[in-house]
C-alpha cells in the first residue's frame, strides 16, 4: 500500500454512578481502571484519551490516590488526554443552562488540577446530543466532543465519510464534533485484533487524513461480564492489541483528539438532530413500539437494507413520559436547582451546588441495559443529594430572613402547585421536617414524603409495568405449545470469531442470563402509579395475595381519577371524590418537629346509594426503606414480630405497627384507629441488567384494610397516624465536619 496512512483516536469513558455501592467501584477499579493504567504505562507509545467522572475522582482521590499519581504521569508525558464533561456526569440537556456550564467549569477546573492542562475534549454523558449544547460547551471552554455514528447518519452524512471531524454551532458558539465508528466500538475489544487492523488498514490515503475514533465505555475492558479474562487474562487482548499497534507504526498512528485537531482541519459543517446512541433510542420508546422497533431494525440490520441507517428510536427526552418517577426526580431536581441559583454567594451555597450536581447525575433519569430508574439504591441517593439541596437553600433562606436580610419565609406552607409540569395543580405541604406532594387528579395520592433530617425520600417505590424485554422472558420461561423456546446466550458462554475462531465473550448487549429462575412468575403489572394513601375500594372476596400480585378487583375509581379539594391551609388538606353512589373524603394533617415529623390520614367513606355496599375497604401505605435482599437493617415490626421490609404477610385487629431502617436512621410508627387487617409485600420488578435479568425490590405496600357492609346512607370513618423519628440530622453533622475541617 506504498506511503498509506491513517490515525486512531481511542477515547475510553470510566464512570460510576453517584450513590453506587463502594465495593462496585473497588472491583471495576481491580477489573478495568488500574488494568488500563498499567497496559498504557507497558506500551508507552499507544496514545489514548480518558474521562473519569466526578464521583469516580472523588473515590480514586480518597481510596486510591496512587492511581491519580500515575495518570497525572502519563499525562505530562503526553501520552494521555484527559477530557472533561459535566462533573457528576449529567446529561447536560436536562439541565438549566446555568447547572450546565456549572458542572463543564468544575470538571475543567478537576482536570486542569490533576493533570496541569484545562481540557479541550468533553465527554457527553449517553451521547445525549441536543442542538444547543454548544452554547454552553464553549461558554465552558471546551472545544470538541464525541458522538456516534448514529448521530452522523441522522444529519445524512454517509459512514464513508465519518473518518474526521465536522464542526457544528449554536448562536454562533463553535464546537467541533468526532464521530465514533461503530464498527470499531463493535470489534473493540470484542472482535479479533487482526480484524480491527485489518478494518483500519482498509480505511487507509496516501495523504494520511484520516482518523478513526473509538469512544466508549472504559468497563467493557474488564468490568463487564467474563470479559476480565479475555482483555486481561488468558486471552490478553488489550496487551495483543496495544502491541499491534505499536508494531504498524508504518502505517497506523494513535493519536489523541485535540492532538489531530492541531494538524488537519474538520472535513464541513453539520448540524446534528437530538440524538443518541442507536440503544438508547430503541429503549426511550413505549415497551410495545420498542418492542416492534428492534424487530424491525435488527431485521434492516441484518438484511443490509439501506433503509436501516434512517431508522431511530425515541427521544432521551421522552423518559419523563415513559416513566412517571423519572418526571418526578427531573422536577424536583428543577426545583432544587431554581431554590440553590437564588442562594448568596458562600460556603453554604458551595455545599448546596454539590448535593445539586451529584442529584444530576444521569443514571437515575432513564433506564436500559444499566438499569437507570429502577437501581433503588441509587435512585434513592440521588434524591437524598436533591432533599439535601434543598433542605440548604430553605434554611439558608430562613436564617437570611431572621437576620433581616430578606424576606422572613417559613418552612410551614400549603401550596396549590404544577409540581410534574403537566399543566394541571398538585398540593405541596411542607412542614420543617417533612415535604408532602399530592397528585390530586391521581387518586390524591402521595407521590413526595421526604425526610430532610435523614435525607430519605420514603414513597419513593416503583410502579410494576411492562417492559420491552420482558417478552424475552416469558418466551423462555413460558414459551406457548408448539413454539421454539428461545435460547439465552449465558453470559458466560463465549462465542468463536467467525474470521479467526478465536472465541470472544458476548457483548452485553447479546446476553440474555437471569440471575435465578422462575423470574417470569413475578411479572405483574400495577394498573395505578403507586402512591401512598390511596384508597380502594376492593371486591369482598379479595385477598392478600391476589393484591400483591395486581389481581384484586376494584368496586371504585377512587385510587386513579381526580380529587376535589374541600379545604387547603398550612399543615392540612381535605379532598374528596364521589363516584358510583359513594363518597370518600381524606383529610391528611402534617405536624411535629424536624427529628420526629408527623402525617395523618383520615378517611370516611360514605354509602349515598338505595343499595348496601358491601366492599373491603383498603388504604394503600407504600414506602421504601431500601430492604432488598432480606437487608436486616430495613424492617417491618407487625403484630410483635420484627420481619424483612421484603417480606410478605398479613394479619388481623392491627392497631399499632412499625417500619425503619436502622443505617438511614429512620423509624416510622404507625397507629390505626379502628383496628385493621394489615396486609403486606414487597413491590418487586423484573428487569434486565449488564448481567441478565434480575428481581429488584422497589419498597413495601402496607394496605390497611376493613370488610364493610354499609347500609343506604351509613358511613365508616379511620385514621392513620404515622409519627416518623429520625435518630440523626445529616445537616448538622455536615456542618459540624466542615468546621472540624477549618484549620
Amino acid at each position: 500500500m506504498g506511503g498509506a496512512r491513517i490515525s486512531l483516536a481511542l477515547a475510553l469513558h470510566n464512570h460510576q454512578p453517584v450513590g453506587n455501592f463502594g465495593f462496585v467501584f473497588a472491583d471495576v477499579y481491580d477489573m478495568a481502571y488500574l488494568p488500563m493504567l498499567q497496559a498504557l504505562e507497558r506500551h508507552p507509545t499507544v496514545r489514548v484519551a480518558l474521562h473519569y467522572t466526578g464521583a469516580l475522582l472523588a473515590w480514586l482521590r480518597s481510596e486510591r490516590p496512587e492511581f491519580l499519581e500515575r495518570l497525572a504521569e502519563l499525562i505530562h508525558r503526553g501520552q494521555v488526554e484527559l477530557m472533561g464533561g459535566g462533573y457528576y456526569e449529567p446529561v447536560l440537556a436536562s439541565l438549566p443552562e446555568a447547572d450546565r456550564v456549572g458542572q463543564l467549569r468544575r470538571m475543567a477546573d478537576e482536570v486542569e488540577a490533576l493533570g496541569g492542562v484545562r481540557p479541550r475534549g468533553a465527554w457527553l454523558a449517553e451521547r445525549v446530543w441536543e442542538p444547543d449544547l454548544p452554547v454552553a460547551l464553549a461558554a465552558a471552554g471546551y472545544r470538541w466532543t464525541i458522538l456516534d455514528d448514529v448521530h452522523f447518519r441522522a444529519a445524512a452524512i454517509p459512514e464513508e465519510n465519518l473518518w474526521g471531524a465536522y464542526t457544528t454551532e449554536d448562536q454562533g458558539h463553535l464546537l467541533t464534533l468526532f464521530g465514533s465508528e461503530q464498527y470499531l466500538r463493535y470489534t473493540i475489544p470484542f472482535g479479533a485484533v487482526e480484524d480491527v487492523m485489518r478494518y483500519l488498514r482498509d480505511h487507509t490515503t496516501e495523504s494520511g487524513d484520516r482518523i478513526g475514533v473509538m469512544g466508549d465505555d472504559g468497563e467493557k475492558f474488564g468490568g463487564w461480564p467474563t470479559t476480565y479474562a479475555h482483555c486481561w487474562g488468558e486471552g490478553s487482548w488489550v496487551d495483543r492489541f496495544f502491541a499491534a499497534l505499536e508494531t504498524s507504526r508504518d502505517w497506523l498512528t494513535t493519536v489523541t483528539p485535540s492532538e489531530w485537531l492541531e494538524r488537519e482541519p474538520p472535513i464541513g459543517r453539520v448540524y446534528v438532530p437530538t440524538s443518541s446512541y442507536a440503544e438508547m433510542g430503541e429503549w426511550a420508546l413505549p415497551a410495545e413500539e420498542s418492542r416492534v422497533f428492534s424487530t424491525v431494525f435488527h431485521q434492516a440490520v441484518a438484511a443490509h437494507r439501506p433503509e436501516a441507517r434512517w431508522l431511530r428510536g425515541g427521544f432521551w427526552r421522552n423518559f419523563q413520559v415513559k416513566y412517571r418517577e423519572v418526571n418526578d426526580l427531573h422536577k424536583q431536581m428543577l426545583r432544587a436547582s431554581a431554590k440553590v441559583g437564588a442562594m448568596p454567594q458562600g460556603a453554604a451555597r458551595d455545599a448546596a451546588l454539590d448535593h445539586l450536581y451529584q442529584g444530576q447525575s444521569n443514571d437515575c433519569y432513564w433506564h436500559g441495559l444499566f438499569g437507570g430508574i429502577y437501581l433503588p439504591h441509587m435512585r434513592l441517593a440521588t434524591l437524598g443529594h436533591l432533599i439535601a439541596a434543598e433542605d440548604a437553600a430553605d434554611a439558608q433562606a430562613v436564617d437570611a430572613g431572621a437576620a433581616g436580610t430578606a424576606a422572613a419565609p417559613s418552612l410551614t406552607s400549603a401550596q396549590l402547585v404544577d409540581i410534574d409540569l403537566d399543566g394541571r395543580d398538585e398540593v405541596l405541604l411542607t412542614e420543617p421536617g417533612q415535604v408532602v406532594g399530592v397528585k390530586l387528579d391521581e387518586g390524591a395520592g402521595i407521590g413526595r414524603w421526604d425526610i430532610p433530617a435523614v435525607r430519605h425520600a420514603l414513597t419513593a417505590v416503583m410502579r410494576r409495568r411492562p417492559e420491552s424485554y420482558h417478552w424475552k422472558l416469558l418466551e423462555r420461561e413460558r414459551p406457548e405449545p408448539g413454539a421454539a423456546k428461545t435460547k439465552a446466550r449465558r453470559a458466560e458462554e463465549p462465542r468463536s470469531h467467525e474470521a479467526t475462531g478465536a472465541m470472544t465473550p458476548a457483548s452485553i448487549h447479546e446476553i440474555e442470563a437471569s440471575k435465578e429462575s422462575g423470574l417470569a412468575g413475578y411479572l405483574h403489572y400495577d394498573a395505578y402509579e403507586r402512591r401512598s394513601g390511596l384508597v380502594h375500594l376492593l371486591e369482598p372476596d379479595a385477598d392478600p395475595r391476589a393484591f400483591a400480585e395486581a389481581r384484586a378487583n376494584e368496586a371504585g375509581d377512587f385510587v386513579d381519577q381526580p380529587f376535589e379539594i374541600l379545604r387547603l391551609g398550612n399543615g392540612r388538606l381535605e379532598v374528596a371524590r364521589e363516584s358510583g353512589g359513594v363518597r370518600v373524603e381524606s383529610a391528611l394533617v402534617l405536624g411535629g418537629d424536624r427529628r420526629s415529623p408527623t402525617l395523618s390520614q383520615a378517611v370516611t367513606l360514605q354509602n349515598r346509594s338505595a343499595a348496601t355496599l358491601r366492599v373491603r375497604l383498603g388504604i394503600e401505605w407504600a414506602l421504601m426503606m431500601l430492604g432488598g435482599g432480606g437487608n436486616p437493617a430495613a424492617f417491618h415490626d407487625i403484630a410483635g414480630s420484627r420481619l424483612p421490609h421484603d417480606s410478605s404477610g398479613s394479619a388481623p385487629s392491627i392497631e399499632e405497627l412499625s417500619a425503619g431502617n436502622s443505617d438511614v436512621g429512620i423509624i416510622v410508627e404507625t397507629a390505626v384507629s379502628p383496628a385493621a387487617d394489615v396486609w403486606w409485600s414487597p413491590i418487586e420488578t423484573v428487569s434486565n441488567s449488564e448481567s441478565g435479568f434480575e428481581r429488584i425490590y422497589q419498597g413495601s405496600c402496607v394496605l390497611f384494610s376493613w370488610p364493610l357492609v354499609l347500609a343506604p346512607k351509613a358511613s365508616f370513618s379511620t385514621s392513620i397516624r404515622h409519627e416518623v423519628r429520625a435518630d440523626r440530622d445529616l445537616a448538622l453533622d455536615e456542618l459540624a465536619a466542615a468546621v472540624a475541617a477549618q484549620p
